[in-house]
């Protein structure tokens, strides 16, 4: 039987959690366990963690919810989604979860959520993943999730695919969307190519990704930021489309005129970002690998003296 365990019920963690569970209650093939926090921990340990969506909804209660790794024991599989910038903190909390064959899977915004777990536990498998979901925490116990996007990419660099299989195996039993990917790093540096950038520009210039696209200076500063991002992955060889420029814009212009990045939204209500990750992250690649990214830093140094 393999433990999975949730770390971040949130709207990713709570919504693929709640499949999880959903599937695999007295299922003699997994356990399923939440590690949530506060109100949202109260609330799934007397009601169950409720999974509202546009065609109905469902309630399920997870082997176990708790705030306390060690009333769990060593997890075959972690997934972590919380936000990137308490990742560090949450693996330590983490720590009696994690044995020495426990596969780490990170489902956060930035790509380099790999090099920070193996700062902490560098012997430990970590997989990759990322996910096209749009879901949120409504209320404590309470996940929402609007729309027919719900796509979980996962994979790795260099673990024995039996044990991708093996899961790939399991996510699909429990209905979701999995997509075991062979180029891993492609697949989730094409989604932070729009994630990096929109946080970005619509964090510094403090506007809707709409009033950004409208404006010609505005708009073109995008496009330089979109440049400055692809010479990044080249130098990093990352195997992108090569019409990612293009499938990008096209995306951003494809959206709401008042859509903006939740980093946009966390600076305006002066909460945590994940500045450091969708930002500070490509200006620390552009010093390492001596490239030249003007706009990357321009944006970053002045959101740098707003988080202040």
């Amino acid at each position: 039987m393999k433990k999975i365990v949730i770390s971040g019920i949130g709207g990713v963690g709570g919504y693929y959690g709640g499949l999880l569970a959903r599937h695999f209650e007295n299922s003699p093939e997994a356990e399923i366990y939440f590690i949530a926090r506060r109100a949202h921990l109260v609330a799934i340990r007397e009601r169950g963690l409720t999974i509202e969506e546009e065609q109905g909804s469902f309630t399920v209660f997870p082997k176990l919810a708790t705030n306390d790794a060690s009333q769990i024991g060593k997890a075959d599989l972690l997934i972590l989604c919380t936000k990137s910038y308490d990742l560090a903190e949450n693996l330590k909390q983490l720590a009696p979860c994690i044995g020495p064959d426990t596969i780490l899977l990170p489902l956060l915004n930035g790509v380099d959520s790999q090099d920070i777990i193996h700062s902490i536990y560098p012997h430990n498998p970590v997989w990759k993943g990322c996910v096209y979901v749009i879901s949120r925490l409504a209320s404590p116990g309470v996940i929402k999730k609007t729309g027919e996007i719900e796509s979980f990419f996962f994979g790795s660099t260099g673990d024995a695919t039996d044990k991708l299989d093996i899961y790939d195996k399991l996510f699909k039993e429990a209905k979701i969307d999995a997509r075991l990917s062979k180029d891993i790093d492609r697949t989730v540096w094409t989604k932070f190519t729009f994630i990096s950038t929109v946080a970005t520009m619509t964090s510094y210039l403090d506007k809707c990704l709409g009033a950004i696209l409208e404006n010609n200076d505005e708009r073109k500063e995008m496009e330089k930021l979109l440049d400055e991002f692809i010479s990044i992955a080249q130098a990093k060889k990352i195997n992108l489309p090569e019409d990612i420029k293009e499938r990008t814009i096209k995306r951003m212009e494809s959206l709401p005129y008042v859509m903006t990045s939740s980093m946009h939204s966390d600076f305006q209500a002066n909460k945590n970002t994940e500045l450091e990750s969708l930002t500070g992250y490509m200006v620390r690649m552009g010093e390492e690998l001596n490239i030249p990214i003007p706009i990357y830093e321009k944006a970053y140094h002045a959101l740098l003296l707003k988080k202040k």
